[in-house]
């Protein structure tokens, strides 16, 4: 089965509205042309900005995060209908950033994307070990943990709208990256636990990006790997002219 590579930039907390302007304008020009499937997820002060710009485009507009709740007393938080209302059409959750700094736990960021799912929403669900636990032996287990409780309740009908960003902890942001080939067999082991899951098809059908200090020097080759079908790309999306050739690689 071949499925369509998906390359989406997380710009984090970088950005004043005129930079994202510039950064948007740029990226529609050069991607219009391109092959595969696209989005840039701005800070949520700039998503107002560059939706217009990426509207109608092949860049879907994502946001960083989103609350758990509806709406409601929740001060700070951004609630899907206030994403919902500027277009976005993707929610990334339970980014590393997300996880380790925030305390995020699999069940609040389970509760986020079953809410990001009843508001239509597609989600890309991130996963990944830190280095001790890698160093450990615990790669596979701790991404089959994050990988299980954060897709409970989630029907086989609605895994269509989830992608999965595999993210080992250690290669973000340091400029390490995982071997392709240590991507891949992660890559492989998690389709294999949504096998377990959702059955062979849907398993086949899932798109596992990798993210983790993805360049334009080693985006086709993670990109060849059988089972990695797309990249999480943070510090190299913030310009155009590393972002560009990730995304058009091959």
């Amino acid at each position: 089965m071949t499925r369509p590579y998906y390359i989406a930039g997380n710009w984090k907390m970088h950005k004043t509205r005129a930079e994202a302007a510039e950064l948007a304008v740029a990226l529609v020009d050069q991607l219009k042309d391109g092959k595969h499937k696209y989005l840039v997820a701005p800070g949520f002060t700039l998503l107002e900005t560059v939706a217009p710009i990426v509207k109608g485009t092949n860049i879907r507009l994502g946001a960083q995060n989103c609350a758990a709740e509806e709406q409601g007393a929740h001060t700070g938080e951004v609630s899907v209908l206030q994403l919902k209302d500027l277009g976005v059409q993707t929610v990334i959750l339970g980014h590393s950033e997300r996880r380790h700094i925030y305390k995020e736990d699999d069940a609040l960021i389970n509760k986020k994307l079953k809410l990001a799912l009843a508001h239509g929403f597609e989600v890309i669900l991130c996963i990944g070990e830190l280095l001790e636990e890698r160093e450990a032996g615990k790669a596979e287990a701790v991404c089959e943990t994050q990988t299980v409780k954060g897709l409970e309740g989630v029907a086989v009908a609605d895994l269509g709208r989830i992608v999965i960003a595999y993210e080992p902890v250690w290669a973000i942001g340091t400029g390490k990256t995982a071997t392709p080939e240590d991507a891949d067999a992660i890559h492989a082991f998690v389709r294999g636990v949504i096998a377990k899951l959702y059955g062979q098809a849907a398993a086949e059908a899932i798109i596992i990006q990798y993210g983790g200090s993805v360049k334009p020097e080693n985006a086709a080759q993670l990109m060849a790997k059988e089972n990695i079908d797309g990249a999480l790309v943070g510090g190299a999306a913030l310009k155009a002219g590393a972002f560009v050739p990730i995304a058009k690689f091959g």
